[in-house]
């Protein structure tokens, strides 16, 4: 717990100070996942840190003193996808880079918008917390039938039930206090459920390698991969909630 704790501090501060602080940490993050990813798929140690370049050039680019994270750099993340598979010829490996690479994207696009930023990336970033955290006490204090007993047994309705109770009454905190727009408070629920299922996921793609954890980056916790499985899945749609009314304007 303790470990967890000084976990979401650091993304905090990274998230207070934005800018370069914020990236730098993004981009560490996502190159530890692409290693643990190439990981799962097994691949040898020269392939994986090819993998890990080629995600490098669309992560600099996403730098606030290169593009940053402009949509264009997409185009240069789809490529490295493409690069990836046909040099190693492992479409899997190469899935890495858009499943490491669009949440960080995702991440930087949410919290450079102009006045609102620091806001909506909490929101994002704490629901998934929220959904973790309301799971794990709602499934241990509560039990019952099981959510999904082949893929991560530990897992429960009840669970996931509470893990979507808690973010949403954390999103209407950040609502009440901070102007959340009601909208994102609503989709609160469903991102939720966005949430468990990138946990499961990831808990798959585990069981396929035949490992427990995705990695030991962080020992007693695991991989990267398993901190942030739920943040995969939910960042990309709360980006595209964010910029919804821009783009509508």
């Amino acid at each position: 717990m303790i470990a967890s704790v000084a976990m979401i501090a650091v993304a905090m501060v990274a998230l207070l100070l934005g800018g370069i602080g914020m990236w730098l940490l993004a981009v560490v993050v996502c190159l530890f996942m692409m290693a643990e990813w190439a990981d799962l798929a097994k691949v040898d140690r020269r392939t994986k840190r090819m993998s890990q370049f080629a995600l490098s050039v669309p992560l600099a680019l996403m730098s606030p003193l290169a593009a940053g994270p402009h949509f264009f750099v997409l185009g240069v993340l789809g490529a490295a996808f493409f690069f990836v598979a046909i040099v190693t010829r492992n479409a899997r490996l190469a899935a890495g880079t858009l499943y490491c690479g669009l949440p960080v994207f995702a991440l930087l696009v949410i919290r450079e918008q102009s006045g609102t930023g620091l806001v909506h990336a909490l929101w994002a970033l704490s629901l998934v917390w929220a959904t973790d955290i309301g799971a794990f006490f709602a499934g241990r204090s509560i039990g019952g039938p099981k959510l999904a007993p082949k893929i991560s047994p530990a897992k429960t309705w009840s669970g996931l039930i509470g893990g979507i109770l808690l973010a949403t009454l954390v999103a209407y905190i950040i609502h009440a206090g901070y102007g959340l727009p009601s909208m994102l408070v609503l989709a609160t629920p469903v991102l939720a459920v966005l949430a468990q299922a990138g946990d499961l996921f990831e808990s798959a793609l585990k069981r396929r390698a035949g490992v427990k954890d995705s990695g030991n980056t962080l020992p007693g916790h695991g991989g990267v991969l398993d901190r942030l499985d739920g943040v995969v899945p939910v960042m990309p749609v709360a980006m595209l909630l964010v910029i919804l009314p821009t783009l509508l304007a």
